[in-house]
């Protein structure tokens, strides 16, 4: 309207927040972060070769023939004030040294594991742990199968009671989604208990 002395209000941008998305080779974490991304999630997955022979343990996931090289990367808004920026790390072990890159400026991340192979997710704990990152667990149930309960998945890692452990699908976005939500849930109570002091 000419002439008018109205302006439009100003809306501020959401707030955005950098999340990890770790664990062993092979637990699942381009998966989730693609099914749970709105946008076409950035991947940057190689063919396995006989380069990796002796290298790569695939023990248990024969069947996988690519794999993450640097890091997959998606987003999600939960709400109009905050989105996340979803970053996946590689999971080959040779790879690892990437991760110290990866958490700068991480406010949380989600540790996935694998029950069938339980022993490829104490590297990922103990890295969140060294750094005092808060995070999840979330545990993917592959073939749609959960052989044990959360509780049973904490006390095998000897996990403390404040870290959340979900059952979840990398394959499906409202499971996905919901690990993500319960970060952002103990994300906010640490900072919380921080600022009290």
């Amino acid at each position: 309207m000419a002439g008018s002395d109205r302006t439009a209000p100003v809306v501020a941008p959401p707030d955005t927040v950098k999340i990890l998305v770790a664990g062993g080779f092979g637990v699942g974490k381009t998966t989730m972060v693609g099914s749970v991304s709105e946008i076409v999630p950035l991947r940057t997955e190689e063919l396995l070769t006989s380069a990796g022979l002796g290298v790569d343990d695939l023990e248990g996931i024969e069947e996988k023939r690519v794999t993450t090289v640097a890091l997959d990367f998606g987003r999600i808004t939960i709400s109009e004030k905050l989105v996340l920026y979803l970053f996946g790390t590689p999971g080959q072990q040779r790879f690892w040294f990437m991760w110290n890159d990866l958490a700068i400026g991480a406010l949380g991340a989600v540790v996935l594991i694998d029950v069938r192979r339980p022993d490829t997710s104490f590297a990922a704990i103990d890295f969140f742990e060294r750094r005092r990152i808060p995070f999840v667990v979330g545990v993917n149930g592959f073939h749609g199968k959960h052989p044990y309960g959360a509780e049973e998945v904490r006390e095998s890692l000897a996990l403390p009671k404040d870290v959340p452990v979900l059952l979840c699908d990398a394959r499906e976005r409202g499971s996905c989604r919901d690990v993500l939500i319960a970060l952002v849930d103990r994300v906010i109570a640490e900072s919380a208990r921080s600022e009290a002091g």
